[in-house]
């Protein structure tokens, strides 16, 4: 195992769970994950979280409490509805939370100097960056270069880097990967809208694209979806 330490965001959705299991297999990193309880309306993406973590190892995991609620402007983090079977329309999402990866970045980097981390893992990728400006590639630049500037760590010439393996990947690409590194993808939870017995909505973009993902690899999704 390598000697890199590193810090991956871990929601427990498929693409997290899939950064991680990219951290811990492909690279052979030391895996510190963290999840943010931030109010969201699928908190049981908290307890994949969890199930996620065990099955691969990590050093340890964290969940850390943020009451994004207070900020509202979101439909994970109000009443709003959440959109259903509106995948692909243009425009940014109401299931988009402002400055949310902002903020868990910072909440993440700060971990990483605690614990001598010199790596940040997101599963930020192509899909989302599509709608989510905090999920593009000039905003995960600039937040690394304002890491280096802002801790203690950077300013004494520490290393660290910010890692999103899947930024180029479509939701196949990305579940093909997970495969083959052995994640099972019935341990996560993507759905932004679960029924109240935990099953995933099915209509949701969130639940659109992973069904999809699994469609095109011609394989199937070991969740359960309600019937059509």
């Amino acid at each position: 195992m390598s000697n890199v330490k590193a810090v991956v965001l871990l929601s427990g959705g498929l693409d997290s769970s899939t950064a991680l299991a990219w951290a811990v297999k492909e690279m052979g990193w030391q895996c510190h994950t963290v999840a943010f309880d931030y109010g969201q309306r699928h908190r049981i993406e908290l307890e994949a979280s969890e199930a996620v973590a065990r099955f691969f190892g990590v050093v340890d995991h964290r969940v850390i409490k943020v009451d994004l609620r207070a900020i509202g402007g979101s439909s994970l983090t109000s009443e709003t509805p959440v959109p259903k079977d509106e995948a692909g329309r243009a425009g940014i999402p109401s299931t988009y939370v402002p400055a949310r990866n902002l903020i868990f970045l910072s909440l993440a980097a700060g971990l990483a100097e605690a614990v001598g981390a010199t790596r940040l893992v997101i599963g930020a990728n192509v899909v989302d960056y599509s709608g989510y400006p905090d999920c593009r590639p000039e905003f995960l630049d600039a937040f690394i270069k304002a890491a280096r500037l802002g801790t203690k760590a950077g300013s004494e010439g520490g290393d660290i880097e910010i890692s999103a393996p899947l930024i180029e990947l479509g939701k196949s690409e990305i579940i093909a990967l997970g495969l083959r590194l052995g994640l099972d993808y019935g341990l996560t939870r993507s759905c932004y809208d679960p029924l109240p017995n935990g099953m995933p909505c099915g209509h949701c973009d969130s639940c659109h694209y992973r069904k999809q993902g699994f469609a095109e690899l011609g394989g199937s999704d070991p969740l359960t979806y309600p019937q059509e």
